[in-house]
């Protein structure tokens, strides 16, 4: 009999992956959802359908055999798990999809153990766009006899590429997507860099983008859009929140003191990332690097003035 599944915590990284499971997993029977607003759970219900929303998260996880999460840091996680393990989770799988600090994992994976379940770290690398076309990419760890009952839900449902970790401590998954926070914010940087020079320069953002389409396709031509065409401010909600820019940048900073590395260039793009809080709050995006840029060149942070 096929496992049934249930999901905890629908932000929007979490709606589109339930989203993607509903439509793309086969699933024979309904995705149990749980959210602490379940205003949020029964407005996912009715747009993606084939789901059932459950008044508790004891419900949820007792009504299922496989339980994705992705929830909001260290804090939620443990403070989650530690309302579910109160009750009897023997035979069951979590699959954390949460981005936690390495030894989070460890110590959560030896408390799930500990109540004769299963768990299986799986970080995603990917925004809520590439969430949504089902474009992340997987990095599952654990016992390789759990890793195996995952993977159907990975490429071609929730991701494009999976990186197997199987048999790999969990912290390693975490640490992985920790330091792949490094590329990413790195990456931000370069395009934002570049696209500011080529409008100085008097080049042309635009004739820059088809340059990174052509050379630089995925993430980079990706971001590139989002800055030409003012996406980075204009949008209702952030793609990707300067708060959680921040957070994930303070993690990568932390891990670098603790392990005696430097990384220069990184610690340049994470104050351009306090500039862009600094001048959106809240509402800023991580994209905004590049109006953090343009204001240190003199240009206005709105590009479309």
């Amino acid at each position: 009999m096929a496992p049934k599944l249930a999901y905890l915590g629908l932000g929007n990284m979490g709606q589109a992956m339930c989203k993607n499971l509903v439509q793309k997993g086969n699933l024979s029977s309904p995705l149990v959802l749980y959210n602490r607003t379940a205003k949020r759970a029964n407005e996912l219900s009715d747009r993606v359908g084939n789901c059932i929303v459950s008044s508790s998260i004891t419900n949820a996880v007792a009504d299922a055999d496989i339980i994705f999460s992705c929830l909001t840091d260290d804090n939620a996680v443990l403070e989650t798990f530690t309302e579910i393990l109160k009750h009897d989770v023997k035979g069951k799988l979590f699959v954390s999809c949460s981005t936690t600090q390495p030894e989070t994992s460890d110590k959560l994976a030896s408390l799930v153990e500990a109540q004769d379940a299963g768990l299986v770290t799986m970080p995603v690398f990917g925004e809520p766009s590439m969430a949504e076309k089902g474009l992340l990419t997987c990095v599952p760890a654990g016992r390789a006899d759990l890793v195996v009952k995952v993977l159907p839900y990975c490429t071609g449902v929730i991701g494009r590429a999976v990186i197997d970790f199987s048999d790999q401590p969990h912290s390693k998954a975490s640490l992985l997507k920790v330091i792949g926070n490094v590329f990413i914010i790195n990456m931000i940087e370069t395009v934002a860099e570049g696209l500011v020079l080529a409008e100085k320069a008097e080049l042309g953002k635009e004739n820059l983008h088809k340059f990174i389409e052509v050379i630089f396709p995925g993430p980079h031509a990706l971001y590139s859009k989002r800055m030409i065409t003012g996406d980075y401010y204009t949008r209702d909600e952030p793609a990707v929140a300067i708060d959680m820019a921040r957070h994930l940048a303070e993690e990568v900073s932390g891990l670098a003191s603790a392990s005696g590395a430097k990384l220069p260039a990184y610690e340049v793009a994470r104050k351009h990332l306090d500039m862009v809080k600094d001048y959106a709050g809240a509402k800023g995006d991580v994209s905004g690097i590049y109006g953090a840029l343009r204001l240190l060149g003199g240009l206005a942070f709105e590009n479309q003035n």
